[in-house]
């Protein structure tokens, strides 16, 4: 795969785990604190499994702040799916604008191009 996609691949994928390890417990607020706990760590390890590699490949052709805008944007953008469709939770829209305004930031910081 090209090393300009792969990162952002394993981005995405890393972050449908962040997620739901975060926030997915919110429609089961019946299940005692202490085991979220432990599901929730569980779940985070593959997470990280999927998001160390993409920072060290990713760091090949991209800056580390690159990196990091770029999980912050993608972390906007699967938070927003999964709230609308699992929590059925729609975005509001000055909660919209606000992320827009983030989205922003990230196209400024990519801008510069690549690491290489």
């Amino acid at each position: 795969m090209h090393p300009y996609l792969t990162p952002i691949f394993l981005l995405v994928a890393s972050n449908l785990f962040m997620t739901m390890a975060w926030y997915g417990h919110l429609k089961h607020k019946q299940v005692a604190i202490w085991l979220v706990v432990l599901i929730s760590w569980g779940i985070a390890f593959f997470e990280y499994s999927l998001q160390v590699p993409a920072n060290r490949l990713g760091h090949q052709v991209y800056t580390a702040s690159q990196l990091k805008v770029m999980q912050e944007a993608i972390t906007l953008v699967v938070f927003v799916g999964f709230a609308w469709l699992y929590l059925h939770e729609p975005p509001r829209r000055h909660e919209l604008l606000g992320m827009v305004i983030v989205l922003i930031g990230v196209m400024v910081a990519q801008f510069g191009g690549s690491k290489a």
